[in-house]
């Protein structure tokens, strides 16, 4: 087929980095994109030894200018975007009675704002693509539910959950408004910890490759908007 490339946003040790290498064994170049350009020199590093061509590319994913800024880069350096894969993630704004009006600006945009202006300047390339995807990292902080608002209160996640419910809805309405172009968009929510990660306590119970596989399958199915693992 024609070259294609996923750009894995949000990269780090767990979903994404497992996303990445599943895609890439799949048969796509992979750019790596996170803020700390070490972390993402150092996975695409990891990739190219395993036979993928891979590329870091250091971005403020809260910051919505330097994405439409990275996407030509990103495609002058690996080609066509075929899959955008969305995992980046704020813990600022904990506590919605103290967050700043920026804190709170933050956490939103790097869920929602900073996603869409991806999708937005990608859009070109994935109409063209063979099977285009937008895939989203969902978090079960989302929930409407009384327990779920209870832990993120606790536990001083509340602009996450906050910004987890709209990135949740978003990707319902790009699905929607995607679908007819040809390009899938889905969501995997994400409700246990994944081994290996930040939030991994020695409490980790999910394997990230099998997260990644959870994706592969609803990208190649096209179907389910969203889908959950535990």
């Amino acid at each position: 087929g024609m070259a294609k490339t996923i750009i894995v946003c949000g990269y780090g040790p767990g979903i994404s980095r497992a996303v990445a290498e599943k895609f890439g064994k799949e048969g796509f170049a992979v750019a790596l994109v996170a803020r700390g350009a070490e972390k993402v020199l150092a996975g695409a590093s990891a990739l190219r030894e395993a036979g993928i061509a891979a590329q870091g590319f250091n971005c403020d994913l809260s910051d919505p200018a330097a994405v439409a800024a990275l996407i030509p880069q990103v495609r002058s350096a690996l080609g066509p975007i075929a899959v955008l894969h969305w995992n980046a993630y704020s813990h600022a704004a904990g506590d919605l009675l103290t967050a700043e009006p920026d804190a709170l600006r933050q956490v939103f945009d790097v869920s929602v704002t900073s996603l869409l202006a991806a999708v937005k300047h990608s859009l070109s390339d994935l109409q063209r693509a063979e099977a285009p995807a937008v895939l989203v990292t969902g978090g079960a902080l989302s929930t409407y539910s009384a327990a779920a608002d209870e832990r993120a209160a606790q536990w001083g996640a509340m602009g996450l959950a906050m910004a987890k419910a709209a990135q949740h809805k978003t990707t319902g309405l790009l699905h929607a408004k995607l679908k007819p172009l040809g390009i899938y968009a889905g969501e995997v929510t994400v409700s246990a910890i994944v081994k290996g990660t930040a939030a991994d306590r020695g409490n980790g119970t999910l394997e990230a490759s099998a997260v990644a596989q959870r994706f592969w399958d609803l990208y190649r199915a096209r179907q389910d908007i969203y889908a959950s693992i535990a």
